[in-house]
């Protein structure tokens, strides 16, 4: 691949833009500490090999070409993260947010999610994203080399590209979790989570006006 490193830059200056795996991450992160975070981003990965996938064997073209199946995904992602969101913006209804995200508590209070439960939150909202398999199948061609084998240049990138997500998420989660005395104070708590919440929504509501090309 002659501009391999050329699409190593790309993806990085992608991959940090803020968007709706940040924004979980982010939730889950404060919500659990490095645990859940890392769980969730164990789950966007998942999510991206299985895009990579697709894209190499062109079920990716067939959503993105279809009407009903781009619908049936972009709708089905925007509630999800709509959903994610109105639960996030609930759980500051609990008395016991004050408590919530303490180490020792976080997993048992009401109205926060458990551990357990990060990994398919990170999963299904990459994976339901169909502007994700339309990434796949709009960037990740530019920088394939005519003459060599397409299915293993796919291969490599989409790779590469889940790498990187996991090289970023882990600085991220990192940075997150050492200044969380900051971070987990009841006040900042609630008003990130409030934050998260509107900004899910927010995405939600954006993906579900998304116009397939």
């Amino acid at each position: 691949m002659e501009h391999f490193l050329l699409f190593v830059v790309m993806a990085v200056c992608l991959i940090i833009l803020p968007g709706p795996d940040t924004a979980i991450d982010t939730r889950n992160t404060l919500s659990l500490g490095k645990t859940g975070g890392f769980k969730t981003m164990l789950g966007t990965c998942g999510a991206l090999l299985i895009h990579t996938m697709a894209a190499v064997v062109g079920l990716s073209a067939i959503i993105v070409k279809s009407a009903m199946l781009f619908s049936i995904f972009k709708y089905a992602g925007a509630v999800y993260l709509i959903y994610i969101g109105i639960k996030s913006l609930w759980s500051l209804k609990d008395r016991n947010i004050e408590t919530a995200y303490s180490a020792e508590s976080a997993v048992q209070t009401p109205g926060i999610r458990k551990s357990s439960s990060c990994f398919r939150q990170g999963f299904l909202t990459n994976l339901l994203n169909p502007k994700v398999a339309l990434f796949f199948l709009t960037f990740l061609p530019q920088f394939l080399e005519r003459g060599s084998n397409a299915f293993v240049q796919f291969s490599i990138m989409g790779l590469t590209y889940t790498l990187l997500t996991a090289a970023w998420f882990f600085f991220y989660i990192y940075l997150i979790n050492q200044i969380s005395v900051f971070m987990k104070k009841p006040a900042t708590q609630r008003v990130m989570q409030g934050v998260t919440g509107v900004v899910l929504i927010g995405f939600g509501m954006k993906l579900a006006l998304e116009k397939q090309n």
